[in-house]
């Protein structure tokens, strides 16, 4: 009676253990004998124009240990291969085998292996030279193998903060590794299996295998041999005036890319010890006024709008008084000029700006600004990009002054992008191309997807291009303000600016530029050079003309651009009584 009592109760057990609980227990079973190896997607490159590694992506390994899983390891009749001796159990024996290949002592190895810990790293950035040798050790069980990677900057502070960075999770910060992150990170790969108590796998089991796919390269259309002479020519210029600080842009002026984009100040992505490779690129990011440089739009605008020529007579006092009582000056004294409209726009005078632009109705003064880009965002898709800063209507309804200050640059805010644009505009017959940094993808077989098409948009007519041009070179002759922006051997226009920057607390300092088109008989490129707060000078024609010279140079002779061979036929610049 007792035994058939015992065996009822074992029965019933039996009959409870595999009706009710069989299904969830095997699914416990499975799970627990069901493992996943991810196999991390290799993410793109990111080349120049001319297939430049600028940041590229190395395999490496992180070797693990299961210190718990190693207390029940047995030597057996395995031999150590270096010293021939027996191999021991437990962590004494994996640190035998493993010690040579991660060049420890079996000894000191073996204190590290010895633990309750299920993860312990024994060494990070493996290369896979080191894994495949751990691999073939066969200790899978006890000792296995995580794939990461590792980015790396070849160019090192070649446009670092262009370029951006990777931060721990390896996901893209800033720069073009976090605007094109979805194309350079593919998608991780993973193996789901079941596996004995030895980590190898069951024989036979259900394998689900999802293949990694690796990310595109992304290539710029920055030629890094220009990006680092501009960067080169802004330290120098920042040390020999003492700015704060320097930004440059060169674009192609009938595409719309942009070559180079610059900062003064060394970031190395492969460094990070500091913030700067985070900070992104003033050139984009940082606003200003942009101050004589924005006479060109008011002279486009005037020209276009047939409120008058390139030859109209004006009388440019020192100062000037509008009719509601608002005066303005130049920024040196002088008795009152003869000047056409070319000539005040090569002597940069605002006071014969001011009565250009009093003919000009106040809105049109506006739809101009966003005509020529401002206010906008310019579509290179880099974070943390500023659209700069525009009166409203209603704001300048109520504002007597600065109406007029915007048609000498200032009662605005651009980048240096921005006021870079509105040179290329004019230099291509009046048609803005938006500026693009991407040239396309490479997916990993090969397969090459061009950029779409940069957007174009006629601002105003050829002849007032050409006309606004022609006025532009004028600066950069004898009567000039920039004459110190001259390229050897070709024709060069282009606009000095020097803008008054309010800082909190009431202080002020001053961005000094010069931006140029080259050559101007047939123009190609479009070079800006911007300096934060120059102590030597703070006028562009003195401190950035040359930077600009130096660097539009460079770029021209490594183009292999001819020599100008027209001579320059200028407007006249002033005018006398009588004649």
């Amino acid at each position: 009676m007792i035994a058939a009592l015992v065996l009822t109760v074992f029965v019933g057990r039996l009959v409870h253990v595999q009706i009710f609980q069989g299904p969830a227990l095997a699914r416990e079973a499975q799970a627990m004998r069901t493992t996943s190896d991810v196999q991390l997607a290799h993410r793109g490159d990111i080349v120049d124009a001319n297939g430049r590694a600028l940041a590229t992506s190395v395999d490496r390994y992180t070797i693990i240990a299961d210190q718990q899983a190693i207390q029940g390891f047995r030597g057996g009749e395995r031999v150590e291969t270096s010293t021939g001796e027996p191999v021991q159990d437990g962590a004494l024996g994996i640190a035998q085998l493993l010690g040579p290949v991660l060049d420890e002592e079996p000894a000191v190895l073996a204190a590290r292996l010895n633990g309750e810990d299920r993860y312990v790293p024994l060494k990070r950035d493996a290369v896979p030279q080191v894994q495949r040798a751990v691999a073939d050790l066969g200790l899978r069980a006890y000792i296995r193998t995580e794939q990461t990677s590792r980015r790396t900057y070849p160019a090192g502070e070649v446009a670092g903060t262009l370029v951006g960075f990777l931060n721990a999770d390896q996901e893209g910060q800033g720069g073009i590794e976090g605007a094109y992150d979805d194309l350079l990170a593919g998608t991780d790969g993973r193996t789901t299996f079941e596996q004995g108590r030895d980590g190898v796998m069951i024989p036979n089991a259900p394998v689900e295998a999802t293949p990694a796919v690796a990310g595109s390269d992304v290539q710029l259309t920055v030629d890094s041999d220009i990006q680092w002479k501009a960067e080169e020519l802004l330290d120098e210029a920042v040390s020999a005036t003492g700015a704060r600080y320097a930004m440059a842009v060169v674009s192609e002026i009938s595409t719309g890319k942009v070559l180079a984009l610059a900062d003064s100040g060394d970031v190395d992505p492969n460094d990070r010890s500091t913030a700067a490779v985070a900070d992104g690129s003033r050139a984009v990011k940082d606003v200003f006024e942009p101050g004589s440089t924005g006479k060109v739009i008011t002279m486009a605008a005037a020209l276009e709008g047939g409120y008058w020529e390139p030859g109209s007579r004006f009388e440019v006092p020192y100062r000037y008084e509008t009719p509601n009582g608002q005066s303005f000056r130049d920024s040196h004294e002088h008795p009152v000029q003869h000047l056409t409209l070319a000539g005040v726009l090569a002597h940069s005078s605002n006071t014969g700006t001011v009565q250009i632009g009093e003919k000009i109705p106040q809105q049109v003064r506006l739809d101009y600004l966003r005509k020529f880009g401002l206010g906008e965002l310019t579509g290179l898709g880099l974070p943390g990009e500023s659209k700069g800063l525009l009166p409203s209507k209603e704001s300048l309804a109520n504002d007597p002054r600065t109406p007029y200050t915007i048609l000498f640059g200032q009662g605005l805010a651009v980048n240096a992008l921005q006021a870079t644009q509105v040179f290329s505009t004019i230099a291509n017959d009046g048609v803005l191309v938006e500026p693009s940094l991407f040239a396309g993808s490479r997916a990993a077989d090969g397969t090459f997807t061009p950029a779409p098409a940069p957007e174009e948009t006629r601002v105003v007519s050829t002849k007032t291009a050409r006309s606004v041009l022609r006025m532009l070179e004028s600066v950069t002759g004898d009567e000039g303000t920039a004459s110190s922006a001259r390229v050897p051997g070709y024709r060069v226009a282009g606009k000095t600016g020097t803008a008054q920057m309010f800082l909190p607390g009431g202080a002020t300092t001053y961005m000094a530029s010069f931006i140029g088109v080259a050559p101007a008989d047939d123009p190609k490129y479009t070079v800006s050079v911007f300096l934060r707060s120059p102590h030597s000078s703070i006028y562009g024609g003195v401190t950035a003309a040359p930077v600009f010279s130096d660097l539009m140079g460079y770029t021209l002779q490594k183009a292999d651009v001819p020599p100008s061979g027209t001579r320059f036929d200028p407007y006249p610049l002033t005018w006398k009584d009588g004649s």
